[in-house]
């Protein structure tokens, strides 16, 4: 059992027979790094550690709960957020639905999710690839600035108890390597991104990254307005990933009870096109969003959300689940000790296609193919399905990547989106974030040009 595990289970043993208490803490270190030039800008590394608690309480109509919460794990300052979630339910409001997780027999998943290099590798060679990642872009004479070259990492270790009887720990590892290039001509500027996210620092690649940032920023130079149209689409992985993402806040068993979901009432409908599978699967340890357990303490599992565009299932925290009469589907997420836990998607992927990107966009013909998203928290509502945002991209002409495209848009409804993909590629690419992503064509968008 790690320090904190026994630290909590140490409070837990002084809660009264009669209280039901559950407690969520957090302790982890994290470097950061910022190059300009070649030279360190800004760096920092720091260790915090926080814990959150919640007290339930009976109420005549249900239960009432008080949270608080405290940003240091000293024994002063534990007790006193444990004062105040007491006091704070004595006022709360009755909830009938309101209550704790209990141990459901589920087993956690056996995952790996830390690299020893977060801390065997030495601050100057983390130092060393932000540097080497720099270099490499401003050796390309079509890039005129790099705003931004940046390493990250960071080792978090979580546990979630209560006195129902979870006990949860986890613990993950992560670093990340990117850079913000811009590539000038004489028809103007152009901003590309170059990012790779690993467990740790030994599987980073400084001229991967660079290439990236690279060609992003560089095939985007003389990019124009495309013309008014609806046509065939292709999303980049990293467009669909944003896409999906935005799918997975409807697929919240909690937005589908409160009628805030495009899929509320619509459990077993097709609601996708055939080629369509969506799964929340966090027990992959290719997804960054994978865990052991979910943020109550119950062990994650997979779930399939659309199976070939038949609308299966939701993701289900303990609350949520008591509203929908089912089950927890162990999806429990949440925003640090300071959050409250909720119904969320945490690793999303779409079932993987046959055909790599350069199939899918032979296939397509004519069409726009979307690089990157834009404007997406403005352009998309989540409730009501209405997608409108910018991009930037190509057209496709011939089977082929054309001119290059931007101040464009493109806009649907995420309802027609899902019933119009024609095609998902192979090539799915493990991304930062809660999906995953790869490539996809859809028919029917409309493209706003000039």
């Amino acid at each position: 059992m790690s320090g904190l595990a026994e630290q909590v289970s140490e409070i837990l043993e002084r809660v009264g027979d009669d209280e039901v208490m559950e407690i969520y803490a957090s302790v982890g270190t994290e470097v950061e790094v910022k190059v300009y030039d070649g030279r360190v800008e800004s760096l920092s590394r720091a260790t915090s550690g926080g814990l959150g608690v919640r007290v339930l309480g009976a109420g005549v109509a249900g239960s009432r709960v008080g949270v608080a919460w405290t940003g240091s794990l000293d024994g002063d300052a534990i007790d006193r957020a444990i004062a105040e979630a007491r006091d704070n339910a004595r006022y709360a409001s009755e909830d009938e639905f309101m209550t704790f997780a209990r141990p459901d027999g589920v087993e956690s998943p056996g995952l790996e999710l830390t690299d020893p290099s977060v801390h065997s590798t030495s601050l100057d060679d983390k130092v060393a690839l932000a540097v080497a990642a720099e270099r490499l872009v401003r050796g390309d004479a079509r890039i005129r600035q790099v705003e931004s070259a940046d390493y990250s990492d960071y080792d978090v270790e979580t546990v979630v108890a209560s006195t129902y009887g979870v006990r949860a720990w986890t613990r993950r590892t992560g670093s990340f390597l990117s850079l913000e290039a811009i590539a000038s001509d004489e028809r103007g500027d152009q901003t590309g991104w170059g990012l790779q996210a690993t467990r740790g620092p030994v599987a980073l690649e400084p001229e991967r990254v660079a290439q990236d940032a690279i060609t992003r920023a560089t095939r985007l130079l003389g990019a124009v307005k495309p013309p008014s149209m609806r046509t065939t689409v292709v999303f980049s992985p990293r467009s669909t990933a944003t896409l999906l993402a935005i799918i997975g806040t409807a697929l919240s068993g909690d937005a589908v009870v409160r009628g805030r979901s495009i899929f509320a009432g619509r459990l077993g409908a097709q609601v996708a096109s055939r080629e369509v599978s969506v799964l929340d699967d966090p027990t992959d340890a290719r997804h960054f969003g994978a865990s052991r357990y979910d943020a109550e303490g119950l062990a994650c599992r997979r779930n399939v959300l659309i199976d070939q565009g038949r609308l299966a299932g939701f993701v289900y925290d303990t609350v949520s689940a008591r509203r929908a009469a089912t089950v927890s589907t162990g999806s429990a997420v949440r925003g640090g000790v300071a959050g409250y836990p909720s119904a969320g998607c945490r690793a999303l992927a779409l079932a993987a296609g046959t055909g790599d990107a350069d199939t899918i966009v032979r296939a397509v013909g004519d069409g726009v193919y979307v690089d990157s998203l834009s404007g997406v928290h403005s352009g998309v509502n989540p409730i009501s399905g209405d997608f409108s945002v910018g991009f930037t991209g190509f057209m496709i002409r011939g089977g082929e990547l054309a001119e290059p495209l931007r101040e464009a848009t493109v806009a649907s409804t995420l309802q027609r989106m899902l019933l119009d993909v024609v095609a998902v590629g192979s090539d799915v690419e493990w991304l930062p974030g809660i999906a995953a992503g790869q490539t996809i064509a859809i028919a029917g968008v409309s493209v706003g040009g000039r």
